[in-house]
C-alpha cells in the first residue's frame, strides 16, 4: 500500500523527488515499449491524497529480456523485472550479465542449490529466500560498478583505517642486501 510517512498501514512511501519519479516512470515506459508485459502498478496513483506527491506504485514487468534498459539500468524505484530461464547456468548468466553487483537473491526450496547459485553470483550480498534483511555485523558493499567499498562489519571498519608498517632493526649489525 502506498502512503505517507505517518500512515502506519503504508508499505511504500514516496520517491525522493519529481525528477526521480519521472525517471522511474520513463524506465517502465521504455520497458513496455521494448516488449515487457505489465502485471501490476505502472501508473501514478489516482488517490487524491497521493496524486500530487512523488509516489509511484510497486510495479512488476514480466517477459523482460536482458537487453531492455529497464533490466540493464538501475531505476532506484519500486520496479521488479521478470526474466525467464530454463537452467541454473542460464539463471546465473542472466544475473551476472550486468555492470552492477550490489545485491541479489536466490529463491529455491533446495538448500544445496541455493548455496551453489549464491556462490556463483557476482554481488556483494546474496540473500537466500529473503530480501534485504539488515545485519550490522556483516559487510555491506557491491561488486563491479556498485557501491563505494565496504561498510559495516570488520571490512567496513578497515575502510576507515590506514595501515602503516614501522620496522626497527635490533640486530647487532646490519643485515640483508643493504648492509
Amino acid at each position: 500500500r502506498l502512503g505517507g510517512p505517518f500512515d502506519p498501514a503504508a508499505r511504500t512511501g514516496p520517491l525522493i523527488s519529481a525528477a526521480h519519479r519521472d525517471r522511474v516512470e520513463a524506465y517502465v515506459a521504455a520497458g513496455l515499449a521494448e516488449g515487457a508485459v505489465l502485471r501490476c502498478g505502472g501508473t501514478r496513483p489516482a488517490d487524491p491524497a497521493l496524486r500530487d506527491g512523488f509516489y509511484y506504485p510497486p510495479t512488476v514487468l514480466d517477459e523482460c529480456g536482458p537487453g531492455m534498459s529497464v533490466v540493464r539500468d538501475e531505476s532506484f524505484g519500486p520496479v521488479l523485472t521478470v526474466e525467464r530461464f530454463r537452467t541454473e547456468d542460464e539463471a546465473v548468466a542472466l544475473a551476472n550479465d550486468t555492470v552492477y553487483g550490489l545485491a541479489g537473491a536466490v529463491w529455491t526450496q533446495d538448500g544445496e542449490r541455493a548455496h551453489r547459485v549464491a556462490a556463483r553470483l557476482r554481488a556483494g550480498t546474496v540473500w537466500i529466500n529473503d530480501f534485504h534483511p539488515y545485519v550490522p555485523q556483516a559487510e555491506w558493499g557491491g561488486m563491479k560498478q556498485s557501491g563505494f567499498g565496504r561498510e559495516l562489519g570488520p571490512s567496513g571498519l578497515a575502510e576507515y583505517q590506514e595501515a602503516k608498517h614501522i620496522w626497527r632493526n635490533l640486530a647487532p649489525r646490519p643485515q640483508g642486501w643493504f648492509s
